[in-house]
């Protein structure tokens, strides 16, 4: 874990002078390459430049660091540190359990059979499976084939077509639905019908995964392990010859087992495989968290396996660029090359859109026939009888959730935050105050207020405003993260009391005729508004589509940040801190000023954080129509807009009330709670 680059960047911020009675004139626009960034570019965009630029500093870092590692010995102990960290943020795995294998039907076809199976991955955890067996003499070498991101799981005819292939040339093939796919929905209603699936499922049980400091990867993974558990039972199949391939979701998947699972020994992960330099994140299981900070590029779940036989399965016009995967083969063809093996690793490219196309899915079949049977010939894929979702279904109504003992991730989360409730309630019992709030800076990424440097002004607008002086305000910390705000100084002369007042709809919620700003600066009071990261006009644009309403606007930017071991509860949190300091510390110096704080929804988190780490700072604070605790999201099931609300395995160690606990009652008001999906709680 040495390597380990998680800590959050400092931004560089410098006070203004003088905001009583009259606040100074600045530069309209400093002449910084960095100031001239919010002028250039649109400020919805903020988020993804900073955090892109991150990213990219990120990943220079580690293929500096990649260049360096030239010897066998070397090359271990890179392979080693990289599986260690991918399981400690996968969160760990789970002790085996039996697999309760039952075969529910089979079909029988002139050269091949199949048998539909159903497994336990985890108690009452039901995977639903077909395995393709060759009308030949035993033992066979077994693939492993998990899905892509298809309704109907393995029932897709492309998966269908890439097994049938496999074992019409002698391959075992299982292939097997991922949750909330095929049998597999986690969430039915009344008439047993899926409620959400696919990548919105996969997504939406990731929001529960995270708090815990688990992945919706972990259970997708978990599933191919014990699938390979379930073919190396077998007499019929040679467990010394296990291979793994998969398209798209399938590829992800292939790319995460064949660098965690030393039994896959030939492995074809298919339109997956690129770099995140030029990737935007996917679903839940595809981010995973702090990889970025930590070195951890596509390039390393090949370079986790070398020299065993790899290739890459790509496409010309895939979203998944084409760029990217060819500077991934490279970094693994040099890796394989240092180790004596080139030849086990290749890369094939298809002139076509995402898919696991017919080209693609000949070259896996004649890449594992060289490395698992030691076959060396032309093929191609002849017509091939593709069936019906009926005839491939495994349970007797279609869905494991109609079974009987039946679980879903959602329960086993829920089991999960059971227990860390319990262990929090003695960890806060029993570890002093202070060091708790120290395990809570370590866990948010939030430094103690000494160690945020100062904001600085860069653009000063005057408003003309009737009894106040009114001013809107960029204030600027390093790598282009911008804090647009507005100030009013009552005139003739301000109270002691300075209000900072963050809405999560941005400062125009706090100026407008019904905004609590302009009745605070009727009382006397100066009063900040500001936009914080990603709110106001930071925030990506309100989308109408499905992914912007479970997950808000910017779930892309919140996942990039994920992958850089941040949250937006920290980056929020500091900021805040910035801006209280910034109010405390204005001219003229030495006069005794009280700062409140007022919070209002998704900006609710990140306050309760700074006020319970920094309380010294507030005189009083009042969040208001917030999240009432990160263990509702657990018990929620369905959530709306709570991924930006995440920290990564928060619950371990401390919940919101667990902050809220830490102040004064008669410091802090928390007002109309709601909980997971926006509704009032009592």
């Amino acid at each position: 874990m040495s390597r380990l680059l998680i800590g959050l960047v400092i931004l560089s911020w410098v006070p203004f002078a003088a905001i009583s009675g009259e606040i100074p004139e600045a530069e309209s626009v400093r002449g910084d390459g960095l100031s001239d960034e919010w002028e250039r570019y649109p400020a919805q965009e903020m988020m993804t430049r900073y955090l892109r630029r991150l990213a990219h500093e990120a990943l220079d870092r580690r293929e500096a660091h990649y260049e360096e590692i030239k010897t066998p010995e070397q090359i271990a102990e890179y392979q080693k540190s990289m599986k260690q960290f991918f399981v400690e943020q996968l969160g760990g795995f789970w002790e085996k359990t039996p697999l309760n294998a039952q075969i529910t039907g089979t079909l029988d076809f002139k050269d091949y059979r199949i048998e539909k199976l159903i497994y336990q991955s985890q108690p009452g955890l039901y995977v639903t499976a077909v395995l393709y067996l060759p009308n030949t003499p035993p033992p066979y070498p077994g693939v492993l084939l998990p899905c892509g991101h298809s309704d109907n799981g393995k029932a897709s005819e492309t998966y269908q077509r890439a097994s049938l292939l496999l074992v019409k040339h002698g391959f075992a093939v299982l292939c097997y639905d991922p949750f909330d796919q095929g049998e597999r929905y986690q969430l039915l209603d009344a008439q047993g019908k899926p409620r959400l699936g696919g990548t919105i499922g996969h997504t939406m049980v990731g929001v529960g995964c995270i708090l815990l400091g688990r992945n919706a990867a972990t259970y997708r993974i978990w599933d191919g392990i014990r699938g390979i558990d379930y073919l190396t039972s077998r007499p019929d199949i040679d467990a010394s010859r296990i291979g793994c391939t998969g398209n798209s979701g399938g590829g992800t998947l292939t790319s995460y087992l064949m660098a965690l699972d030393e039994r896959i020994v030939c492995a074809v992960p298919s339109c997956y495989l690129t770099t995140l330099r030029n990737q935007e994140p996917q679903d839940a299981e595809q981010n995973i968290h702090a990889q970025i900070a930590f070195g951890m590029d596509h390039a390393d779940y090949i370079l986790m396996r070398a020299p065993k036989p790899t290739l890459m399965s790509t496409a010309t016009r895939d979203f998944f660029d084409i760029h990217g995967a060819w500077f991934t083969f490279r970094q693994a063809k040099r890796f394989y090359t240092r180790l004596g093996f080139a030849e086990r690793v290749e890369l094939i490219e298809t002139d076509a859109e995402h898919g696991f196309s017919v080209q693609l899915r000949e070259g896996m079949v004649r890449w594992m026939k060289r490395w698992l049977m030691h076959v060396e010939d032309p093929l191609t894929e002849p017509e091939l009888a593709v069936l019906s979702d009926e005839e491939v279904r495994c349970t007797p109504q279609g869905q494991v959730g109609l079974l009987d003992g039946a679980k879903t991730i959602y329960e086993l989360n829920r089991k999960i935050e059971e227990q860390l409730q319990q262990n929090r309630q003695q960890y806060w019992q029993k570890t002093p105050r202070q060091a708790a709030l120290h395990e809570v800076r370590a866990i948010a990424g939030i430094r103690p207020l000494e160690q945020i440097p100062s904001l600085e002004v860069v653009k000063m607008e005057p408003v003309a405003q009737e009894g106040a002086d009114r001013k809107h305000l960029i204030l600027k910390g390093e790598d282009g993260l911008y804090v647009p705000a507005v100030v009013w100084v009552p005139k003739p002369s301000p109270s002691e009391d300075f209000y900072l007042v963050l809405d999560e709809k941005g400062k125009q919620a706090v100026l407008g005729p019904d905004g609590v700003g302009r009745e605070l600066t009727g009382e006397g009071h100066v009063v900040m508004a500001a936009d914080l990261p990603g709110l106001g006009v930071t925030a990506r644009p309100a989308g109408s589509n499905v992914w912007s309403t479970h997950f808000g606007p910017g779930w892309q930017d919140v996942f990039l940040a994920y992958m850089l071991g941040k949250s937006y509860v920290g980056l929020r949190a500091e900021v805040i801190l910035a801006l209280a300091r910034f109010m405390s510390e204005l001219e003229p110096a030495g006069i005794p000023r009280r700062i409140h704080l007022i919070a209002s929804g998704e900006a609710g988190p990140a306050a309760l954080h700074a006020a319970a780490l920094e309380p010294a700072l507030f005189d009083s604070v009042k969040i208001q129509k917030s999240l009432v605790s990160w263990s509702n999201v657990i018990h929620n099931t369905i959530t709306k807009n709570q991924l930006v609300n995440t920290v990564h395995g928060a619950l371990r160690k401390y919940d919101l009330p667990d902050l809220a606990a830490t102040l004064p009652a008669d410091k802090l008001i928390i007002e109309d709670p709601v909980d997971a999906l926006g509704n009032p709680v009592k």
